[in-house]
């Protein structure tokens, strides 16, 4: 039986796609499909259904998927002992919301330089739910966003979250006391791109607390919204990591009302499986890059995930 073959089918398997298992080996959906049809022929069964929803795996399919990913496994473990002196080569996508961008993704791409230096490193920045659906359809690696993802081949980790506060520029009309959030609420309020999680948490946050109507401004950019705040445009409901230099040079001030907006979770997603150990060595590594990170800045801007979550994987069904 030609490995190559049962590699292609535990792809196509994953993906539930013939045309993005071809571009993740870099082939043709021909050759995809005439590689899964010689493999039905030599095992005498039909191991998928294409149909309008895209391709699933048939009763068949799913006894086969467990032996052919066994089978990976122990191939992949026999390279790995003949050539001990290798080190890892190929490409890693990563994709990540803004925050990750502006606070500490430039460490973990050093670290990641640093320790595999023979690897291509791709980046993407995107909202939470643009980089859920890249790493599902396969065009990312490992992403960093708000919440789990819930997809049978997608592993999912908890790192932490970012604190989120009311903050505005120093002296301008914004700069006082307010007596309630409704209050607060009366005047413009910027927060994140709609429909992201810190604008739906902001949004609940005020209904709850009876405002009806808030005036949000949905930034797509954090460069664009941390630039309108210092320019005194309104309250910004937003992590202080984003604007830790201009807090501490006094240009903006954290209002003293509570309740704060929700924290910001951080969460790192992954495809996991044979032939994805490199995607699990970055994982940890930015796991390492993360604990450092919230290390220096304190739990103001970054608080760190409990051990006893941080450290397991969660398959999100």
């Amino acid at each position: 039986m030609n490995l190559k073959f049962l590699e292609t089918f535990v792809w196509v398997a994953r993906l539930k796609s013939f045309r993005l298992t071809a571009e993740k080996l870099f082939s043709t959906q021909a050759s995809i499909s005439s590689r899964i049809a010689v493999l039905e022929d030599e095992l005498g069964v039909k191991l998928f259904v294409r149909d309008s929803r895209g391709v699933t795996l048939t009763p068949e399919g799913h006894k086969v998927l467990e032996y052919a990913e066994q089978m990976m496994d122990t191939m992949h473990a026999l390279k790995q002992s003949i050539d001990t002196s290798s080190t890892a080569q190929g490409r890693i996508r990563i994709g990540a919301m803004d925050t990750v961008i502006h606070t500490w993704l430039s460490p973990l791409v050093s670290k990641v330089m640093e320790e595999f230096p023979a690897v291509e490193i791709e980046l993407m920045a995107d909202t939470a739910r643009n980089l859920s659906e890249q790493l599902q359809k396969g065009y990312l690696d490992l992403i960093f966003q708000t919440d789990p993802l819930r997809h049978e081949s997608v592993l999912n980790l908890e790192l932490g979250s970012y604190p989120m506060r009311w903050i505005v520029s120093t002296g301008s009309i914004y700069h006082r006391d307010y007596a309630s959030l409704a209050e607060l609420a009366s005047e413009r309020v910027v927060t994140f791109s709609k429909h992201s999680r810190p604008h739906q948490d902001v949004l609940s946050l005020l209904h709850a607390n009876g405002v009806v109507a808030p005036r949000l401004s949905c930034v797509n950019s954090v460069a664009a919204m941390t630039r309108l705040l210092r320019d005194g445009f309104g309250i910004g409901a937003l992590p202080p990591a984003l604007v830790s230099r201009p807090l501490e040079r006094g240009e903006l001030t954290v209002l003293r009302i509570g309740p704060p907006p929700p924290d910001l979770p951080l969460v790192v997603s992954w495809r996991g499986g044979t032939g994805l150990e490199l995607v699990d060595q970055i994982v940890e590594v930015s796991k390492a890059v993360v604990s450092d990170y919230s290390e220096n800045v304190g739990k103001d801007c970054f608080v760190p995930a409990p051990l006893n979550k941080g450290a397991a994987r969660l398959r999100t069904l």
